[in-house]
């Protein structure tokens, strides 16, 4: 009797229990009401953790009743927290997300000339958002680029403070900068025009690692940044964006988006300003070039009839910068009094884009720039005009995604130098006709294997016939896992006035061995992208192991004669190869990890004097470098905080003999902290401080103190002869010698407001 009274106490004990909670049945869409699956569902006081289903759904069973706060996160959305009170057996939410705009959209272009998926590209893309930068904010595009690995902003002159880009270690003048898929930026643009795109007029930037000449001829010879500008018809109000360091830089951002009725229109505006004259290693030379620099751009989308659309944008630029003695004056622009390195830069940029049909479209651009400068006593006038137009047509026919396109190029070079002199002296401007044809065709050959092949014919007036083709074939063997290979020629046509620095200075005279050859190479890539999810976030890794072979490459040589560059085509091969990893780590409780390292080896091979192959490392290309982004944000202060940075490993200098400085850099680092503060209104609040470590290089001018190696002085005779005295290793001012920018910790602050 007793046990019977028992088993039906603990019956109606259990049961009495189970009577008190409830399930917890919901939905996860976004703003548009799709289904987002794979969120992350949280109850922390309970310890409770699950993701949503294809479908966005979930279920919680058996959850006591009382009142409870669900966390809900998701890749590429901002949480959101929901209360929830159990009162009865069941209970159903619908919860809503908002979309991140530090993650990018999916779409991009840069690979295939057509909107794709990321995931569905055959080729490897990276994408970034503007967003993204604002993690470590910067005036213009050249900085912002440094926060990517395997992407390097090189500095190539420590007094005017010049530079390009290098993708896995190649100099610049190898990586094609596009603005909306057509070239803009090139040449003679290329030495300060990538300082001149301010942040404003960025939607995204898409980067290809690897020869892309197949679609987009020459330069895309090392790999090409794909920097996509906003649309009128999707950017919203007016937005201000103003910030300053505490060594007296300044920089405003202005945009402003109108929608009519068929038609949208953006204006940005973006003005610099640095004019504090700094010497930090008391070398009696500028650390950094004083600038001050004023763009504007203004775009138009059209919409017509039967989805037919129209896109028209300009941009003007005009810098003044100069750097050198810190006693200089505009007065001694061009003397040999105070040496200084001043360049003045007036730029105009056209861009339009038509859909003429569903399957026809066509492209133009033109650019015209003027650079009026003075490298201590040598004057170098420049004018450029490059005139873009291409017509692409693309059609799906079953399996099979063809794209054709027949693109005209025009560049016109001018300078008083005798680059573009004949051997009388008399004026000879440099005029080159590109005109070609490509087809790629995409082919999907089942639900894993994606086929592309492509094929480009190119004829210069110069150089003749040029053929690149390319090959790349992706392999998804489920949703989470993607592997890519490809491989493909590039080639460059060299203007070497136009591409580099050392060139334009006058610390160096230029010679040209031959007459040089069209530049190529065959690159080889494997990529494997995966995404690992787990009920407190995802991993995302992308690996990728690249090889590059070049011949025919320019190189000049610094080292025989200190006082010349001698270029020549390489009478052997060059070699870039090496691994890069990027890592993507999100966490459910708002923290946020990138990071990514690149390891390579980059070098030359050539025969010496003796017949004797030889092998000569690249130039600034570090054996290793990394970058990391660490992100948190605290949804109730509404704060984030950002923690980044670059490490530089070792990478090969250009000294000269008898240097007393090192052939090689050392390790180093620059960290970045910032802190964001989101106010009401759209009002962001945010400060930083950059290099917290305070690196500066050692002696990155040679022989500061006598810029213009001047003759009958302490170092050289009447004659010009070297006094073995007082410059026992005849030392000539050379400022080549330069790994990283001469700023110390800077301190900044600013103010971003979307209104309306």
């Amino acid at each position: 009797m007793i046990k019977i009274f028992l088993t039906i106490l603990l019956i109606g004990f259990f049961s009495g229990a189970y009577s008190q909670s409830g399930n917890i049945l919901g939905s996860i869409l976004a703003e548009d009401n799709t289904p987002i699956p794979f969120a992350s569902i949280n109850i922390s006081s309970i310890n409770k953790n699950i993701l949503s289903d294809k479908n966005g759904n979930f279920l919680f069973k058996n959850i006591v009743n009382g009142q409870y706060k669900l966390k809900v996160t998701c890749v590429g959305f901002y949480p959101n927290q929901t209360n929830v009170t159990i009162n009865k057996n069941d209970i159903k939410i619908l919860v809503k997300l908002i979309a991140d705009t530090s993650v990018i959209e999916e779409v991009v272009i840069s690979g295939t000339m057509k909107p794709v998926s990321k995931l569905s590209s055959p080729i490897a893309i990276e994408v970034y958002s503007p967003a993204f930068f604002r993690k470590n904010p910067t005036p213009n595009i050249f900085e912002s680029l440094q926060m990517i690995n395997g992407v390097q902003p090189q500095l190539n002159c420590n007094v005017c403070n010049t530079g390009d880009i290098r993708i896995n270690g190649m100099e610049g003048a190898y990586t094609m900068i596009l603005i909306d898929g057509m070239p803009i930026v090139s040449g003679l643009s290329t030495v300060y025009g990538l300082a001149g795109i301010p942040n404003n007029m960025v939607k995204r930037i898409e980067i290809v690692k690897g020869p892309a000449s197949t679609l987009y001829g020459s330069e895309a010879v090392g790999g090409l940044i794909n920097i996509i500008t906003k649309d009128a018809t999707t950017t919203k109000g007016l937005h201000i964006d103003f910030s300053a360091t505490h060594i007296g830089e300044y920089n405003a951002d202005i945009s402003i988006a109108k929608k009519m009725k068929n038609t949208s229109t953006l204006l940005g505006i973006n003005y610099f300003n640095f004019l504090q004259r700094r010497d930090v290693n008391n070398d009696n030379f500028t650390d950094l070039a004083l600038q001050q620099k004023f763009s504007v751009f203004n775009k138009w989308n059209f919409n017509f009839k039967k989805n037919r659309t129209a896109s028209l944008a300009a941009r003007y630029i005009t810098e003044n910068r100069w750097g050198g003695q810190m006693q200089w004056q505009p007065a001694f622009r061009g003397s040999d009094s105070v040496y200084g390195e001043t360049i003045k830069t007036n730029r105009v940029e056209l861009l339009a884009n038509a859909t003429l049909s569903r399957q026809l479209n066509f492209d133009m651009s033109y650019n015209y720039h003027l650079q009026d400068s003075y490298y201590g006593t040598v004057k170098y006038y420049a004018v450029q005009q490059v005139a873009f137009m291409q017509l692409r047509f693309n059609k799906t026919i079953k399996k099979h995604e063809i794209l054709a396109g027949i693109p005209f190029r025009y560049t016109f070079y001018d300078d008083n130098t005798a680059g573009t002199a004949t051997i009388f002296g008399m004026n000879n401007p440099s005029r080159i006709y590109l005109p070609g044809i490509f087809i790629q065709d995409i082919i999907k050959l089942n639900q894993q294997f994606t086929l592309l092949a492509g094929l480009r014919y190119d004829y210069n007036n110069l150089h003749g016939n040029i053929i690149t083709p390319r090959l790349n074939l992706k392999y998804t063997p489920g949703t989470a896992h993607t592997i890519r290979l490809s491989g493909g020629n590039g080639y460059r046509v060299v203007n070497l006035f136009t591409e580099d620095h050392a060139a334009l200075s006058g610390a160096r005279d230029v010679v040209i061995s031959s007459a040089l050859k069209p530049e190529q190479s065959w690159n080889g890539n494997i990529n494997y992208t995966g995404l690992l999810k787990h009920t407190n976030g995802f991993i995302n890794m992308d690996v990728s192991a690249f090889y590059t072979y070049f011949t025919n490459k320019i190189v000049g040589d610094f080292i025989t004669d200190p006082t010349k560059i001698i270029y020549d085509n390489l009478q052997g091969y060059a070699i870039s190869k090496g691994v890069t990893i990027n890592t993507d780590f999100n966490f459910t409780n708002g923290l946020k990890i990138m990071a990514g390292v690149t390891l390579m080896d980059v070098y030359q091979v050539a025969n010496d004097n003796l017949g004797k192959k030889i092998t000569i490392p690249q130039l600034f290309a570090p054996v290793f470098s990394g970058t990391f982004t660490v992100s948190y944000r605290w949804l109730k202060p509404k704060l984030d905080i950002d923690f980044t940075g670059r490490v530089n490993g070792p990478m090969h200098l250009p000294v000269v003999p008898n240097d007393f400085r090192n052939a090689t850099s050392p390790l180093y680092s620059i960290l970045n902290i910032l802190i964001t503060k989101k106010l009401a209104n759209g009002v962001e609040l945010y400060g930083g401080i950059k290099n917290l470590l305070n690196f500066l290089p050692a002696n990155p001018l040679l022989h500061p103190d006598d810029p213009f190696n001047k003759t009958g002085g302490k170092y050289f005779d009447e004659n010009g002869k070297n006094r073995e005295s007082t410059n026992p290793y005849g030392y000539t001012f050379d400022p080549s010698y330069n790994f990283a920018a001469v700023q110390g910790v800077k301190f900044y602050t600013g103010i971003r407001w979307q209104i309306f």
